[in-house]
């Protein structure tokens, strides 16, 4: 939880930065509640007459429909064919199997190591074809293309757009030979292609995402003390940004991907600032006798949400960096902390607490409307997807930090738990290009 103590960890530490795969920790999806109807959806095997490979793209699909919780897919031993162009489709036979929507696929061309898929989507109660698309891709790509098909797929029918190709971050802890093992970790929604950016025995915290999806900052105490780094997704080369006595934490990427806002505490309290990326220049935005923190950019980039005590308990302000005049948002419970907003700009997750449990909560700034999403004990650190219908954050199971998410009416909601190990801190990518 962020509590507002730091604590400075001292131990012997080792760090590698690792641009590799790291299987063990993979994250797993189990939904745990789905949307009251949800539209059911046949998925076929994809044709393939060329060389074979080992992913079923249209498993891949499948799973990240039903994983949506919007969706219900027909099981393969139900049905009765598998079609893969729409001149073989009998419509009746999947409207005996209550399919509202059959999703076709079929490989037309694999030359020199690139792939073409067509795709249809038909509709099955009113016999006709919702669009038609081919879609190309390398071997090592093919998961991404399946993605890419989710996302087309979800938002023709929900009219939302589809975050099945976006990327999570998030950090894994777990003891290993007797010493806390510290690992950040990049990868797909569903969990699948973890890539390992940084291990150490040192804490690792309060990853986020450029705009552009390229590079993630975080905090890492590697050197004693807690500093901010900047690390590329691509290449893991990695620079330093802060190493001032005391806090350096919690930072925040500009909409712009100009500017970081952070929390130091070099000038003796803790205190939001401004680095600017290019000429490394700081500049204070809050002075209080009380702590700020937590800082996230408003979509305007005009203005920041923080985190402050200064009213006698943790509530979310806002700050407009011009003037640096500020104004309290939540009046709801004895503790309002760690915002993430939606794109909207209207749209905060946030923790909260109303009595003695922390929870996830959805609260509407125009309004004042707070509502509580989760149940569970112990929730921590939201992060917004970038189409602004689902949020991630940590939690406890069976005493493990799992990773959850739930849509902001909470109607739909899953679990990620990782193989081994703990999970924290979950940061939502944006769409990626």
């Amino acid at each position: 939880m962020a509590k507002f103590v730091v604590f400075y960890v001292q131990l012997s530490f080792i760090i590698s930065v690792l641009p590799s795969n790291y299987a063990s920790a993979e994250l797993i999806i189990r939904v745990t509640q789905g949307n009251d109807t949800p539209t059911r959806i046949a998925v076929p095997p994809i044709g393939n007459r060329f060389e074979p490979f080992d992913l079923d793209l249209a498993n891949i699909v499948e799973s990240d429909l039903e994983r949506s919780g919007f969706f219900s897919a027909i099981t393969r031993r139900d049905m009765l064919s598998y079609p893969t162009m729409i001149k073989d489709v009998y419509y009746r036979d999947w409207r005996l199997l209550n399919s509202e929507y059959l999703l076709l696929g079929n490989m037309v061309s694999s030359e020199q190591g690139r792939y073409t898929v067509d795709i249809s989507l038909l509709n099955v109660t009113a016999e006709r074809v919702v669009f038609r698309q081919r879609l190309t891709g390398k071997r090592s790509q093919l998961r991404k293309l399946a993605h890419a098909i989710s996302d087309k797929v979800f938002e023709e029918i929900t009219g939302i757009r589809g975050i099945f190709s976006t990327r999570i971050v998030y950090i894994t802890a777990m003891q290993e030979l007797g010493r806390e093992v510290y690992r950040l970790h990049v990868a797909d929604a569903d969990g699948a292609r973890e890539k390992l950016m940084l291990e150490s025995n040192q804490p690792i915290m309060s990853p986020t995402w450029s705009p552009d999806g390229k590079d993630i900052a975080y905090v890492s105490f590697e050197t004693g003390r807690p500093a901010i780094f900047r690390q590329n997704i691509r290449s893991a080369s990695r620079q330093q940004l802060t190493n001032f006595k005391g806090l350096n934490g919690a930072p925040a990427w500009s909409p712009d991907g100009k500017f970081l806002a952070l929390v130091l505490s070099k000038d003796g309290n803790p205190e939001i600032y401004m680095l600017n990326l290019e000429t490394r220049d700081f500049k204070r935005l809050t002075q209080h006798f009380a702590i700020d923190t937590e800082p996230a950019w408003m979509p305007d980039g005009k203005n920041l949400i923080f985190t402050s005590d200064r009213g006698g308990t943790p509530q979310i302000y806002k700050l407009n960096i011009a003037t640096k005049g500020t104004e309290r948002l939540t009046f709801i419970g004895n503790y309002n902390a760690r915002g993430s907003l939606a794109p909207d700009g209207r749209t905060l997750a946030l923790v909260h607490r109303r009595t003695s449990r922390f929870h996830i909560a959805s609260f509407d700034i125009e309004t004042g409307r707070l509502m509580e999403l989760t149940e569970t004990r112990l929730d921590e650190s939201p992060s917004v997807a970038p189409n602004g219908a689902m949020l991630m954050y940590a939690t406890k199971r069976q005493d493990r930090g799992v990773l959850a998410a739930v849509s902001l009416d909470a109607g739909v909601k899953y679990m990620l738990p990782a193989r081994r190990g703990d999970v924290r801190e979950p940061a939502w990518s944006p769409f990626m290009q």
